[in-house]
């Protein structure tokens, strides 16, 4: 592969930096790379490789420096730099979720749908998926190519770290108060995340259910191109620092066992299965810092012929974010761009 030169916006943030740490691990193909945050964070340094590198502001940054430019933002600040940075000959992976829905941007999940990578040269935007989407696509692909998936239901375990640095920090301080006695007053949350838990992420829509659980839904039938899959999703926020998990129950087209729905996720990319006598990977022993999906307590549905279920687990910043897009981007250099 050739070297690219590359633009990481947001890279002050926990995506951002989890993903300056993988281009470091991963030996990512660079020629140049630059660091792209808000005003408040201009000017500061960053080690990376051995080099120091500053962080450049991102309203007066010259976007056609780079060529490869990852978005870590939110959906205001990617509606209005993403236009700009492809008008000034980027392709652009965003994790925000301002252009998932829209037909000409692939969403894109190496293990699950590489072959709609191609379409990125609609717009030159690639679309990551939701941190909870990714993982559950993973693990729910090789059943769903055996034997077919005509429903599922889907409850969330989502750590605090997937609504940012300010949530890490709620629950830390409010950890240390209420274990010192103190009065606590929740700012990011709407009520207290410290050994609590709250089944609500992100707004509610007219439905009754939070845009954090639609998501999961437009996204999973995007990805599979199967806009007849029946989903039914709770997302809860958890006092887990890193780490997002999932109880998964489907309900598949043709019968498969428990053994073969193991022997399926014993071999897929991406997967690592967990059995024996504790046959389930948690977030903080297992998931956080490392890059696979982990699958555990497969087991027959014993209310349903043809029901499964699964508990799925894995580090939201890592294969959630940070990792799946980088995986996309090596994609991409290896298979569509020029160095």
């Amino acid at each position: 592969m050739g070297t690219h030169s590359v633009v990481i916006v947001g890279a002050t943030g926990l995506v951002g930096t989890t993903l300056l740490s993988l281009l470091e691990e991963r030996d990512f193909p660079l020629n140049k790379l630059f660091l792209v945050a808000s005003q408040q964070s201009a000017g500061k340094e960053v080690m990376f490789q051995g080099e120091t590198l500053p962080i450049h502001d991102l309203a007066s940054f010259d976007f056609s420096q780079s060529r490869i430019a990852f978005f870590c933002v939110g959906n205001d600040l990617a509606a209005k730099y993403i236009p700009i940075a492809t008008a000034a000959g980027n392709v652009v992976i965003d994790k925000s979720f301002y252009f998932r829905n829209h037909r000409d941007v692939p969403l894109i999940i190496p293990e699950v749908n590489l072959n709609a990578l191609s379409d990125y040269k609609k717009m030159n935007i690639i679309a990551n998926p939701n941190c909870n989407t990714i993982p559950i696509a993973v693990g729910l692909k090789p059943i769903y190519d055996a034997v077919g998936i005509s429903r599922i239901n889907i409850s969330t375990y989502q750590s605090v770290s997937g609504t940012g640095k300010d949530a890490v920090t709620e629950l830390t301080e409010q950890t240390r108060q209420l274990l010192s006695n103190q009065q606590i007053h929740p700012r990011v949350y709407s009520q207290q995340i410290a050994f609590n838990v709250l089944p609500h992420i992100d707004e509610f829509q007219e439905n009754g259910y939070t845009r954090e659980e639609m998501k999961i839904v437009w996204e999973m039938q995007k990805i599979y191109n199967d806009n007849s899959l029946a989903i039914n999703p709770t997302a809860v926020r958890v006092p887990v620092f890193c780490g997002h998990s999932a109880s998964v129950h489907i309900e598949t087209k043709d019968k498969i066992t428990a053994a073969q729905a193991e022997n399926l996720l014993a071999h897929a990319p991406g997967i690592k299965l967990i059995t024996g006598q504790f046959p389930y990977a948690t977030p903080v022993q297992d998931a956080a810092g490392r890059d696979h999906v982990y699958i555990g307590r497969v087991r027959e549905d014993i209310s349903h012929d043809k029901g499964l279920n699964l508990w799925i687990v894995s580090d939201n910043l890592r294969k959630g974010a940070a990792l799946n897009a980088v995986q996309i981007t090596e994609q991409l250099i290896a298979n569509h761009l020029s160095s």
